[in-house]
């Protein structure tokens, strides 16, 4: 599938998908708003306009709360896809209000400040714990052995999962997300379904379990908050707990992947880095919108919109760059190089709105510990082979980081 001849936007190019950042600034260059016609979307590139539709209430992530697929001039998604779509749509990152304020309210209270700080210990201690490993065994896949078992850890602990059914929670997620590509295959879709059915099982007992005997976890809490009259329904609380699992461990792992890739490309800044570690901090930021982990978000046009002098009908899909957003000059000096103590640094990683990432305190506290942990039990971790890119766009990772450590 190519792009437009004009357009170097192209997410099934993998040189594109390689490095998209050089094709952003052509597109940024060509106006404020394009249409893309093998998805069928209309792109947008710039920092203001994506902060600023974010934050627009005549876009959603859903308009099935005010139109039929028909009224919208959709057509719906094939019958056999079905078990997907009913757990993605009940999650509130596909939902809007009056459902999203009311699902996103009672999840919110087991990611407040203070119970998000009590977390940094127990973080701390596994990333620890992780790192040591790593370093015993003279290196590994920093994604197999670090990135990924820490954050679906923590998440799986939030949820009360215990820790013998944790194996399957990966492959699920990664088989749903999935479907979050441009124009999934039909492969890609046969999988994601048959990952909803089991985990959706998976949970549904869980919940069943949890019923029966509570426990200080964030499955039993939105139980007791829908007997107290906070009303979840059943599917509710499964499209809740998946969505946590998905988006709590997703944009972590390919954050620490990304980052330390871009680390091991610029020896200058992770000499500064190694030197000060109160630089952790900013250079989570920077490595976040250096390379974007989520580099496009979509939503629906319900009611239409003008971009510079462009309408937009109703039923139209924006798709929103937030790689694109996150290195425009417009914003951000020198995009294009990476700065660790860059100080003035409003990226979108983690999205804008009613839709900001929940977890967002608690990414910061994951991608602190692992990367604070690394740096002191691992000062001569370096490169081992060269990674390979996964070939996919919108959630942007690598298949591995092969490190090795110096004894």
């Amino acid at each position: 599938m190519a792009a437009p001849s004009d357009l170097a936007f192209d997410p099934w190019d993998p040189a594109f998908v390689a490095d998209p950042y050089p094709a952003y600034a052509e597109l940024r260059e060509q106006g404020r708003v394009r249409y893309f016609e093998p998805t069928d979307q209309w792109l947008v590139a710039h920092h203001a306009d994506v902060s600023a539709l974010l934050r627009d209430r005549r876009l959603g992530r859903t308009y099935q709360h005010r139109f039929t697929h028909e009224e919208f001039g959709r057509t719906a998604p094939p019958p056999e896809h079905e078990p997907f779509h009913t757990l993605n749509d009940h999650g509130m990152l596909d939902l809007e209000p009056p459902d999203h304020t009311r699902i996103r309210r009672l999840v919110s209270k087991a990611f407040t400040p203070r119970t998000v700080e009590r977390l940094r210990p127990y973080v701390r201690g596994l990333a620890d714990d992780l790192v040591s490993a790593l370093v015993e065994a003279g290196g590994g896949d920093l994604l197999r052995d670090v990135a990924e078992p820490l954050p679906v850890a923590v998440i799986a602990e939030m949820l009360g999962i215990p820790e013998s059914d944790r194996a399957p929670l990966r492959p699920w997620s990664a088989d749903i997300c999935g479907m979050y590509e441009l124009n999934p295959s039909e492969e890609t879709a046969s999988r994601a379904v048959r990952a909803s059915v089991e985990f959706s099982d998976y949970l549904r007992d869980l919940i069943a379990e949890r019923r029966e005997h509570p426990g200080d976890d964030l499955i039993s809490g939105l139980i007791a908050a829908h007997d107290e009259g906070d009303r979840l329904t059943e599917q509710e609380m499964i499209s809740t707990c998946v969505l946590l699992l998905n988006a709590g461990h997703e944009a972590t792992v390919n954050s620490t992947v990304n980052g330390w890739w871009a680390l091991f490309r610029h020896p200058d800044q992770l000499a500064a880095l190694r030197a000060d570690h109160s630089l952790v901090p900013t250079a989570i930021e920077e490595l976040m919108r250096y390379d974007t982990p989520l580099q496009l978000f979509e939503r629906w046009v319900l009611d239409e919109i003008e971009i510079d002098g462009q309408v937009i009908p109703r039923g139209a899909e924006i798709a929103m760059l937030f790689g694109s957003a996150n290195h425009d000059p417009a914003v951000f000096t020198d995009p294009s190089r990476l700065d660790l103590t860059r100080r003035d640094n409003p990226h979108i990683s983690f999205s804008a709105g009613i839709h900001y990432c929940i977890g967002a305190p608690l990414a910061r506290i994951e991608l602190a510990a692992s990367m604070t942990a690394l740096l002191e039990k691992a000062p001569t971790l370096r490169l081992a082979t060269e990674p390979q890119r996964k070939p996919n766009f919108v959630i942007r990772g690598l298949e591995g980081l092969a490190v090795e450590v110096g004894r």
